[in-house]
């Protein structure tokens, strides 16, 4: 879906309107929270957002994976897939599996470490497990309550925030934002904008600690753009996001074509930005989350640049210290219970 213009817009009258199915929405969820989920066996580290669309959350995923194995440990992701068609389990394998089969975010992710697709949660610990995994990334699923979550990082990109702050269909919110900064155990704020600072303060009011980072773009993307006009293309949760990436990264930036969420690109609108490109004389360039789609597509021109970027925390000895307390915490927890 493309997110309504109104969510991060003042509160109006569609807002209001819809207000009554949000509490009704938001009682639910909240109440699904409360539930005590099953324990994995082995530390599990949930990455998500409060809110629906996307703020980052794949990138802090990698850079997550990239500590943990410094730290001596194996990570596997956990996800559900979300746009693929396979139920699963199922390791995410790049060469048979396409983003119609697990989504393509497993897919861009199996690239740099292994990647356990399930519907059902549970199922997915244990073939992450049967994979050698000594701790579990869970991406997305900060609202599900199937399984008991050591460690849960909540990003957010601090220049949209948390838009009026009402739970879907009248906001962006996934469930009341209490219930959820009582179970958050630490923010992470992407970018250097200023609309997610009362969220970071009421955390601060619980002792949870908020960490700061920044989108790097791939020194590799930036050789292959340079000195060129582009029309960039996404479809992701916040395609304005890439865009300002690309700007902020000295890309020119000639046209702009936005498109909702996980969206599957036909052959008829692939042709069709090629076509614009060539006429202009302009490289295309996109997400590697849209690459990933592309890779299952017929028909896809070459041409088409991958703008890879990667997270990088403006304190990271603040982060190994969060990431290596949780685990021990967790380990503890469960030696006790022997």
């Amino acid at each position: 879906m493309r997110e309504p213009a109104f969510w991060y817009r003042p509160r109006s009258l569609p807002s209001y309107a819809l207000w009554p199915l949000g509490a009704l929405y938001g009682a639910i969820t909240e109440r699904r929270m409360l539930r005590q989920g099953a324990d994995a066996g082995i530390p599990v580290i949930c990455v998500g957002n409060y809110h629906v669309g996307g703020a980052g959350k794949t990138p802090t995923v990698l850079a997550l994976t990239r500590l943990l194995r410094e730290l001596g440990e194996t990570p596997v992701v956990l996800s559900r897939g979300y746009g693929g068609r396979l139920q699963g389990p199922v390791m995410v394998d790049r060469t048979r599996h396409t983003a119609a089969d697990i989504g393509d975010e497993p897919l861009m992710m199996a690239r740099d470490v292994p990647v356990a697709v399930a519907r059902d949660r549970l199922d997915g610990v244990a073939l992450a497990k049967s994979q050698g995994a000594t701790v579990i990334l869970m991406d997305d699923g900060f609202q599900n309550p199937r399984l008991l979550k050591d460690a849960s990082l909540i990003v957010i990109d601090s220049e949209r925030g948390l838009g009026n702050g009402q739970v879907f269909p009248a906001g962006p919110l996934r469930a009341p934002l209490k219930a959820q900064l009582d179970r958050t155990d630490a923010l992470v704020l992407i970018g250097d904008g200023r609309a997610a600072n009362e969220v970071a303060a009421e955390l601060a009011k619980r002792d949870k600690p908020e960490l700061r980072a920044r989108l790097k773009p791939d020194a590799a993307s930036l050789a292959q753009l340079f000195g060129k006009n582009v029309l960039a293309f996404a479809g992701i949760g916040d395609p304005e996001r890439f865009f300002r990436t690309l700007r902020v990264s000295g890309i020119e930036v000639a046209r702009t074509r936005p498109f909702a969420d996980h969206h599957m690109f036909s052959r008829e609108e692939i042709a069709a930005l090629a076509s614009d490109a060539e006429r202009e004389q302009l490289t295309l360039v996109t997400t590697e989350k849209d690459l990933a789609r592309l890779r299952g597509s017929e028909g896809v021109p070459d041409g088409i640049v991958p703008f890879a970027v990667q997270l990088e925390f403006d304190d990271p000895a603040k982060l190994r210290q969060l990431i290596s307390d949780h685990l021990y915490k967790a380990r503890e927890r469960r030696f006790s219970r022997r």
